[in-house]
């Protein structure tokens, strides 16, 4: 049996919980709400080591969308959205990681990045590949917003650069 880091109870939560759900419209904002809560999952399964996503989408569903947790309330997320982003990201791991690495510098491996920033770009780059539903301006948008939330240095700059790239390469056609 392998022991888990103990995140606090509320999880990783921004510095403004609000400012990472905000968007252009309140329709959208389960989308927003659903990415943001695939960050924290997504930064939850790698500081704890683990593969599977379906323990943590599970505890989400369950204990944190749409739920009050230390007097913080977190919005309601579009369950479908937030599902795919965790399970898809997990996947695919590999292959995302790759095409991240391929936008940074020799430098600046993925690896350097803090946890938060490449679960940020994990979610943005899945969705810019495998959700054509999604424009890929929104994606890119939607993910620079939740790294400002995080963030009030350069990441939300590099989060927008990396994912800008890739949207370029990925789906040159819509951007």
């Amino acid at each position: 049996m392998t022991t888990q880091k103990e995140l606090p109870p509320h999880g990783l939560r921004p510095r403004d919980s609000e400012s990472a759900a905000r968007g252009p419209r309140a329709g959208n904002r389960r989308r927003s709400v659903a990415r943001l809560a695939a960050v924290q999952a997504l930064y939850q399964l790698e500081v704890n080591g683990e593969a599977d996503p379906e323990p943590v989408v599970r505890e989400f569903a369950r204990h944190r969308l749409g739920r009050e947790i230390d007097g913080d309330r977190y919005g309601e997320a579009d369950p479908a959205l937030f599902s795919d982003l965790v399970r898809g990201v997990a996947g695919d791991l590999g292959c995302l990681d790759t095409m991240i690495a391929e936008t940074l510098i020799e430098e600046w491996p993925l690896r350097r990045f803090d946890a938060v920033l490449r679960a940020i770009l994990r979610a943005g780059a899945y969705e810019l590949a495998h959700r054509p539903d999604v424009p890929p301006r929104v994606v890119i948008n939607e993910y620079t917003t939740i790294a400002h939330a995080f963030f009030s240095g350069k990441e939300p700059g590099l989060a927008n650069g990396v994912l800008d790239k890739l949207g370029r390469t990925l789906r040159s056609s819509e951007m």
